[in-house]
């Protein structure tokens, strides 16, 4: 089994920097493959809890966008920490009860019976713990998510189907990426819009 590690964490910084800088990404230091994942990104300033700033991942071959977060500048750069998720272990739950908080994530699909249409999304098996629902707000709220604003019903939530599965994490500072490219490659990243010593 594949685990989230420094190295991939690495590569996603190095793909800002490369991006800011005009410039191709390194290859990464790691097995490449195709592995279901999400990375994370959070911005934290003047030692503030880090709150989300993006987030990019793929349930399958095809990465999807957050589309609710403008593109990250250069000058963020010193203020973010990246998560790597690598996701493991897909099962379809019994019921949509059959699940873990704090343990699982959760892929849910259902028909929408006002529109007669499919409807899907997913959260990190992170997220209810963090967020501290139950059980029962969390299938609530991916059905928001998903796009669904009528009446949540106990019969509705009983046609729902749901696929958990858990991850593997690795979180890394943009500190921590500095410290470590200049460890390995003998000098800090330099980028395009951000002041040195960063």
């Amino acid at each position: 089994m594949v685990s989230a590690n420094r190295e991939m964490a690495v590569y996603c910084f190095d793909t800002l920097v490369a991006h800011y800088n005009c410039e191709e990404t390194p290859p990464p230091a790691f097995d490449e493959g195709q592995h279901p994942l999400f990375v994370t990104w959070k911005k934290a300033i003047n030692g503030t809890e880090p709150r989300l700033r993006g987030c990019i991942g793929t349930l399958e071959a095809v990465a999807l966008k957050d589309r609710r977060f403008p593109p990250i500048q250069a000058k963020e750069l010193p203020h973010l920490e990246c998560t790597v998720s690598i996701l493991t272990d897909y099962e379809v739950a019994i019921h949509y009860l059959d699940w873990e908080v704090g343990k699982h994530g959760l892929i849910i699909e259902f028909t929408d019976p006002d529109y007669n249409s499919r409807r899907s999304a997913t959260y990190l098996p992170e997220v209810a713990a963090h967020e501290g629902w139950t059980k029962v707000e969390t299938i609530d709220s991916l059905m928001r998510k998903a796009g669904f604003n009528g009446s949540i019903t106990e019969s509705l939530r009983r046609r729902v189907r749901v696929t958990r599965y858990q991850s593997t994490l690795y979180t890394m500072h943009y500190s921590d990426y500095v410290a470590y490219v200049k460890r390995i490659r003998g000098s800090p990243p330099a980028v395009n819009g951000v002041k040195p010593g960063y």
